[in-house]
């Protein structure tokens, strides 16, 4: 087979590959500049939470009957400084640093107050809503009972319902954000998988396109001069 046959070969496949990776080559461009069009910083909502305050340690009382622990923290919280527990199987619970015992779970009031003191925005707060562990909010995809609060200008503020703790900030950004990176890695299901079957037939395919791409880009270049070469004579 003679180099012109070849390259004619080959513009066929490139035309074809074009046509079947175009629209995840857009995809994956569009996706790729909405993301990087924030700071992760602001993606995060870093600026949407207020920074917490200092805890005094003086007087501070270590909770004695908690048995086997794996992680021990000591936390500020609008009702005072807290242990938070994480015991041998995961479960995690919180006891006041000021008397040992241990503290309930969030109650909705409770609630309120941590995210109003977490929250560094300016809207008000509309909703406090219980998600037990098996309804999981879609922009929060923990398997966890969490309290949200939803301010009006669209930020989701969780906090975790044994231990108070701020499970996560989403803004409406961070939204938008999170659907381009289901759409750049092609799991608008979990958002989690950067390494299935479809995403990698792709990208591959996309790889061999710009290869034969570049090939033909040589190949009628070098015709290109010939050409002119010819004229000249």
């Amino acid at each position: 087979m003679g180099i012109q046959q070849t390259m004619q070969r080959f513009a066929r496949w490139h035309i074809w590959l074009g046509w079947l990776v175009g629209v995840p080559i857009l995809m994956w461009t569009i996706s790729g500049l909405v993301m990087v069009a924030q700071p992760i910083e602001t993606v995060r909502g870093d600026h949407l939470r207020a920074d917490p305050a200092l805890i005094e340690t003086a007087g501070l009382v270590f909770p004695t009957r908690i048995g086997t622990a794996r992680s021990i923290s000591l936390v500020n919280q609008v009702d005072g400084p807290a242990w938070i527990v994480t015991e041998e199987d995961g479960g995690q619970y919180r006891y006041s640093a000021t008397d040992g015992t241990l503290i309930p779970p969030v109650i909705e009031d409770e609630a309120r107050r941590i995210a109003l003191a977490a929250y560094a925005g300016d809207a008000a707060l509309e909703t406090i809503t219980y998600f037990p562990s098996d309804v999981v909010p879609g922009d929060l995809r923990l398997p966890t009972a969490s309290w949200q609060a939803h301010f009006a200008d669209g930020t989701n503020i969780y906090i975790h319902n044994s231990t108070g703790q701020l499970l996560a900030v989403r803004s409406s950004w961070w939204r938008v954000y999170d659907f381009m990176w289901g759409l750049h890695i092609m799991d608008l299901q979990t958002r989690e998988d950067t390494s299935h079957p479809v995403l990698i037939i792709f990208a591959l395919l996309g790889v061999i396109g710009s290869l034969l791409g570049c090939v033909l880009m040589f190949r009628r270049r070098k015709a290109k001069v010939r050409v002119k070469a010819q004229g000249q004579d």
